[in-house]
């Protein structure tokens, strides 16, 4: 039995098109990537998460190009946030 593998990724959304609506969101980081620790918080439980600067936005986004300024160092969840995924089309949709 053959299943056949179907894109469901739309090809009109390109992260260079987009205002990194992805960068607001809350960001656990639960493997060593080598995230710099100026960009880490840490919550009450002991819990690492990207820190956010009171913009909302992760504070190791570009705010002038919108491009990540540690991308080779990425959490593991934003390595995994697909591009034009069901995911990434909902946080585009809502930041319009």
């Amino acid at each position: 039995m053959t299943i056949p593998v179907e894109d469901i990724t739309d090809p009109t959304v390109s992260c260079s098109t987009c205002q990194a609506c992805c960068c607001r969101l809350e960001v656990m980081i639960i493997t060593d990537t080598g995230v710099p620790a100026r960009h880490i918080a840490v919550d009450e439980w002991g819990g690492e998460t990207m820190l956010r600067l009171d913009d909302g936005w992760c504070s190791a986004l570009n705010r002038e190009t919108f491009l990540c300024t540690i991308y080779e160092n990425r959490p593991l969840i934003c390595r995994e946030f697909e591009m034009g995924s069901y995911e990434c089309r909902v946080e585009r949709a809502a930041g319009l």
